[in-house]
């Protein structure tokens, strides 16, 4: 009775092993090149978003942004749970951008840091001006805003301390100054980059307080 039931026990494991062979391989997508797609569908999103809320404005749809993109509509809202949700992450990587900007003038020790970072910031403008009024009704993440002002003030004092500005010149100046190129950037719409480049150069020159001849004079 016992050797049957191990007979039948044994035709059993070879049947499941002839089945389990005969039954198709499942390939696997590897992780890697989903993270790839997924990275691509990001990318293409927000440059898309980028030029749709430049022609569109705050009437732009998640809609016009997906084809726009060539994803479907479920690949953007799986990514950005509404078109604020896009728009905020924007604001976030302009942020990043000026952030980065400001660490690297912060490497520099002659003290023409400042003056990177006020580029910077003219390019930023820039290249976001066309749904800026988007960016600029929501409120910016406070830690990322404190360490742009940090950065700011820093390089500022470098700059007095080397002579590079006067020293009358206070970080509150260079807020304004920034402050008064977004306003041009924006109202000048799509003049190009050097009404911003050469409103930029002249209060440089102010700050300075040179009487040397301006670019493009």
């Amino acid at each position: 009775m016992s050797g049957t039931a191990s007979r039948a026990r044994a035709t059993s494991r070879q049947d499941g092993t002839q089945a389990r062979r005969q039954q198709p391989a499942v390939i696997q997508q590897p992780a890697r090149a989903m993270r790839r797609d997924a990275v691509r569908n990001y990318e293409r999103i927000l440059q898309s978003a980028r030029e749709v809320l430049g022609e569109s404005g705050a009437d732009a749809s998640i809609e016009e942004i997906a084809a726009r993109a060539g994803v479907g509509v479920g690949t953007v809202y799986r990514r950005f749970a509404s078109k604020d949700a896009l728009i905020d992450e924007l604001l976030k990587l302009a942020l990043e951008e000026v952030i980065m900007a400001a660490e690297h003038a912060l490497a520099r020790t002659d003290g023409h840091g400042l003056e990177e970072l006020l580029r910077a910031f003219g390019q930023s403008f820039a290249d976001h001006a066309r749904y800026a009024d988007l960016l600029l009704q929501r409120r910016p993440d406070a830690a990322a805003a404190r360490r742009i002002r940090d950065a700011t003030a820093e390089l500022t004092a470098r700059a007095i301390a080397s002579g590079v500005v006067g020293s009358g010149i206070t970080s509150a100046d260079v807020t304004a100054l920034i402050a008064a190129m977004r306003g041009m950037v924006q109202t000048s719409g799509d003049s190009g980059p050097e009404v911003w480049h050469r409103f930029l150069d002249i209060h440089l020159a102010g700050m300075r307080g040179t009487t040397s001849a301006l670019p493009g004079s």
